[in-house]
């Protein structure tokens, strides 16, 4: 028996990447989904490949920066699916550059999509959440949370989730929603490849496990965290990173 039958799954950053195999996961696993992005053709792309026909997929484009956006966003999945029980905000950016030549529009726009994005669709989605008195939500951080050169902007809004992720979950608690983190490290995804050969080569050599994470391998746990075998887990900091924050 598939985990999540009779669910219904928004995921943000839907498109590619750990989005995209995240909501390919969740719905193998008998979720409906809205596959949400800020590039329209990927989410609509990704819904049709998920169901064909419709029924049990969705694809909207959003820019998860804009409250209005999101908060119609949101009204269009609850009069799709009429719930929503999994919200997995995986929608993000980076805009990288030492601190001394960051600038105001480079550091804005990142705390912008990351950070508040992520609290501009939990604030439109909890209510749904607290009225039917259960909800799952994953926020995906990263391990750049910790501080990594070039990123100060990055590292900020990634710490930022970290600590709204345990504010609510201390908060949403006594409505049986859970809020979890996870910490993806390096990613095969489309962001590192703008990382140059040799300098991918030392990070990878840094990850005991001697590999990049897949982008399945953080869809995984997070369908675990949104499943109800992770009914008693919330505020939680997950690294999905091969061991790289091994100390």
């Amino acid at each position: 028996m598939n985990r999540l039958n009779g669910k219904v799954a928004l995921v943000t950053g839907a498109g590619r990447g750990i989005g995209e195999a995240t909501a390919r996961k969740l719905a193998a696993e008998g979720a409906k989904v809205a596959v949400v992005d800020i590039d329209e053709t990927n989410a609509r792309r990704v819904a049709s490949s998920i169901d064909p026909s419709g029924h049990n997929s969705l694809g909207l484009a959003c820019d998860i920066s804009d409250y209005a956006a999101v908060m119609q966003m949101v009204e269009q999945v609850m009069a799709k699916f009429g719930h929503i029980d999994i919200l997995v905000n995986n929608a993000g950016i980076t805009s990288d550059s030492l601190f001394h030549k960051m600038s105001l529009e480079q550091w804005q726009r990142v705390i912008d999509v990351n950070l508040t994005g992520t609290f501009n669709v939990c604030r439109a989605v909890v209510p749904y959440m607290q009225k039917q008195q259960s909800g799952r939500i994953v926020n995906v951080s990263s391990v750049s949370a910790y501080g990594n050169p070039g990123q100060a902007n990055y590292a900020a809004s990634k710490a930022g989730i970290i600590g709204l992720t345990k504010s609510l979950a201390k908060e949403l608690g006594r409505y049986n929603i859970t809020v979890n983190t996870i910490e993806p490290g390096l990613t095969a995804t489309d962001m590192i490849k703008t990382i140059p050969g040799h300098i991918l080569e030392e990070k990878v050599k840094k990850i005991p496990l001697g590999r990049p994470g897949q982008p399945e391998d953080q869809a995984n746990v997070i369908c675990f965290l949104a499943s109800d075998e992770a009914s008693f887990i919330t505020g939680v900091e997950l690294q999905v990173c091969g061991g790289s924050l091994i100390n």
